[in-house]
């Protein structure tokens, strides 16, 4: 390959203006005919301009939510997937991408006057508008699970894809901005780990960037606004270094091809907020790319800068030898810069050294067979596309079984941007996610290999199977010849990737129908019980009924099962069980009492709260606000003058220690919770200590409102010790409830402590 081309695709994605207008500028026709003639690349130039026509008459009189014409978006996309060199029927099917979802035009209409594989890619990237979903979750997940389908016979269904969600990222601030963080979150969790799965650097960065924008914009604009305070000296610095290993690396290597670049904002911002370092620490900001001919030529290079340059200790990364699973192949080393001002530090920075075909791929990732040659047997990219689209089936195969949502899961615990390598002891070579255990390994390697496991050694030693694995770990599983006992369901715990957790829950679906039913059936009483929710015998199979329909499942004891098995979560589902026994269960049930009460009976039901005080009835009982006592807790009645019995917690400071000898012990009475409260609400409130960073009050929120949990007050204030205190009274139905949401709260990110306090 020749190095006009490689320094052209150097610029294709020029580095991003750091500030904070991030706007996509107006695409015309015009301007994408001539980005495609400037490409190089034969484009079918009839083809595309029948599809531009088509579409602009199929969108006519469209406007998109900034009021412009809404042909502007599929010229934009078409641009982008210009940019990436994608091929003719990409470009036309993203001109046309959106014509059946938002017109009359059908698929059929498509295929007659653009052919089957446009018709094909097209339907692939239509969502699934028409069929109702009970939640959006689920409809999301119906969308990806579809896509990726239409993905594993095309590849280009997924670039274009990532090509139309960046188009709207860049035009995000015409949404309102609930709308702007629920579009920036689920880019940032899916789409940008599909490019970096995908190997499309430029994509995933930017994405990551975009949606970092809208969802902690505060945090953004800092780092923005010291990238762009540094831009004049970075640009210096950067050509000074070039200039310098140029005049070196040029004697030995005279096609040597330099450029610089700078981390981006969102990877500057993963270090800062969530490993806790300061601008000055993250070494990798500034890289400087050396692009040779040869992999012996790259060693080759790595010996002068290393020469030339202080390396830092443990930072040297060899991913020619060990490539990424996305197919990233380059040497990464970090050294010191010395300045000839001798009271200055020392800069550090990073020298990335490949190949021209490996910074094909490294940029382009499966889009780079399409860059330069037609289809995907173009030798550049063509491991990276057999590796991606067996991935892709894959993660299909992995998910087929499990509940509806569990998509999302499964794509962000198979993407994973860390990675470790681990040999078995022959020197096979295994990637896997960093936090994998000996349990991944094993099913990595075979499921028979997994199912037959009695123990592992790593390096020679004898280890537990639920040991993480570090990179470099020769590992040695030991089997039994035939199954004994198969896999444990603790394993399911224990193990880190989807792979080995749906191999270990396709055996138990298999092999232990009946010990599958059983432990189900436990596990679902265990959590609804917890959750307070006791469903009559009257009304069991009706409601046991409907939560396997919306399962997909078809009998209650295959609902039992796939829940005994792992293929549902019961922490999945129980917002939908919540809302079902509220309205299947609970309405029906208070409607029949209500009427057959009096007024009075029903004012005094009302007031009762679910306790019973011992020896007196229908009085005017209150929560006291100074321990907030819930359903569960030890309690304690108290008897005022004037408004009935007071509630407190036995363990509640106003409450005497030794109730004989105190002030009016006739005063305080016997109290306990009736044995069902109807499901009401007590209010509770939580303080929770944290480090204090960006985004942690939006975490503490967004995570109650997916519990579906009210709040009724929320502050919050920073400690001189750099954490901050969270205080919120919540509503919750029981002490069991409470213990549920703050094992919740406990998992988000900078949680240090959490205590139930007094508060109204």
């Amino acid at each position: 390959m020749a190095n006009e081309p490689v320094e052209k695709n150097m610029e294709s994605f020029k580095e991003r203006d750091y500030t904070d207008n991030v706007v996509d500028k107006y695409h015309t026709y015009d301007e994408l005919v001539n980005n495609i003639l400037q490409s190089g690349k034969d484009y079918d130039m009839k083809a595309i301009e029948n599809a531009y026509l088509f579409a602009n008459e199929a969108h006519a009189g469209q406007k998109r939510k900034s009021g412009e014409p809404y042909i502007v978006h599929p010229i934009s996309v078409a641009d982008i997937l210009v940019s990436l060199g994608m091929d003719t029927d990409s470009v036309v099917s993203a001109l046309l991408h959106d014509v059946v979802e938002d017109t009359p035009v059908t698929l059929e209409d498509i295929e007659k006057k653009f052919g089957s594989t446009v018709a094909q890619i097209i339907n692939g990237l239509t969502k699934l508008s028409k069929i109702g979903f009970k939640t959006k979750e689920e409809h999301q997940a119906e969308n990806i699970r579809r896509m990726l389908i239409a993905t594993n016979k095309d590849i280009r269904v997924l670039i274009i894809k990532l090509a139309d969600r960046l188009n709207n990222m860049r035009t995000l601030s015409a949404m309102y901005p609930q709308k702007q963080r629920d579009i920036a979150r689920e880019t940032m969790e899916i789409y940008a780990p599909l490019a970096h799965r995908m190997g499309i650097r430029q994509v995933k960065e930017e994405l990551e960037d975009l949606s970092l924008r809208y969802l902690d914009p505060v945090g953004y604009k800092q780092i923005c606004d010291r990238l762009s305070e540094q831009q004049s000296n970075r640009e210096a610095f950067l050509e000074s270094i070039k200039n310098e290993l140029r005049e070196k690396l040029i004697v030995d290597i005279p096609d040597v091809v330099m450029s610089g670049r700078v981390k981006s904002v969102n990877g500057i911002y993963h270090k800062m907020i969530m490993q806790g370092k300061s601008f000055e620490d993250i070494y990798d900001i500034y890289a400087v790319r050396v692009i040779v001919d040869t992999v012996a030529e790259c060693y080759a290079a790595l010996g002068v800068v290393h020469t030339t340059y202080t390396p830092l200790p443990n930072r040297y990364k060899d991913y020619i030898t060990m490539p990424k699973s996305n197919g990233y192949m380059s040497l990464h080393t970090t050294v010191l810069r010395k300045s000839d001002d001798p009271n200055a530090n020392a800069v550090p920075f990073e020298v990335q050294i490949r190949t021209k075909e490996m910074h094909l791929t490294a940029e382009y990732g499966v889009a780079a067979h399409w860059k330069y040659k037609t289809g995907p047997a173009a030798e550049g990219g063509k491991v990276v596309f057999e590796n991606t689209v067996s991935w892709i089936r894959k993660m299909i195969e992995n998910q087929m079984d499990s509940e509806n949502t569990d998509v999302i899961t499964v794509i962000k615990d198979d993407i994973m941007p860390d990675e470790i390598y681990v040999f078995t002891p022959k020197g096979d070579l295994k990637v896997l996610p960093t936090g994998a255990t000996v349990i991944d390994f094993a099913y990595a390697i075979h499921s028979q290999v997994g199912h037959r496991m009695i123990g592992a050694k790593i390096d020679g030693k004898i280890v537990p199977i639920n040991t993480e694995l570090q990179t470099g770990n020769v590992v040695e599983i030991q089997t039994t010849k035939e199954i004994v006992n198969g896999p444990s369901r603790d394993w399911l715990k224990m193990a880190s990737t989807s792979e080995a957790k749906n191999k270990i829950r396709s055996w138990f679906k298999n092999e232990r129908r009946p010990e599958n039913i059983a432990e189900g059936r436990t596990e679902f009483e265990r959590e609804m019980k917890r959750a307070g929710m006791i469903i009559p015998e009257d009304k069991y199979e009706e409601f046991m009924t409907e939560q396997a329909r919306k399962s997909h499942i078809d009998s209650i004891d295959d609902f039992y099962a796939a829940i005994g098995y792992g293929g549902i979560l019961m922490s999945k589902i129980m917002p939908r069980l919540r809302e079902d026994y509220s309205r299947m269960i609970v309405k029906p049930v208070e409607s029949v009492k209500m009427r057959s009460f009096s007024e009075d009976e029903r004012r005094a039901r009302k007031k009762d709260l679910g306790v019973r005080v011992e020896g007196i009835d229908n009085c005017q009982i209150k929560m006291s606000r100074c321990c907030n006592p819930l359903p569960g807790d030890d309690i304690i009645g108290f008897i005022t003058r004037g408004y009935g019995v007071s509630i407190h917690k036995r363990s509640c400071s106003n409450v005497p220690q030794d109730l004989e000898h105190c002030e009016s012990p006739e005063r305080w009475i016997k109290a306990s919770w009736a044995e069902e409260t109807d499901y009401r609400e007590f209010k509770t409130t939580l303080k929770l200590t944290c480090i204090d960073r960006k985004g942690l009050l939006a975490d503490v929120t967004t995570q109650l409102s997916l519990m579906h949990i009210g709040i009724n007050s929320l502050n919050s204030r920073e400690l001189k010790d750099g954490n901050a205190v969270i205080t919120t009274t919540i509503s919750v139905s029981s002490k069991e409830h409470l213990a549920q949401i703050i094992a919740k709260l406990n998992r988000i990110h900078g949680v240090l402590n959490i205590e139930r306090t007094s508060g109204s």
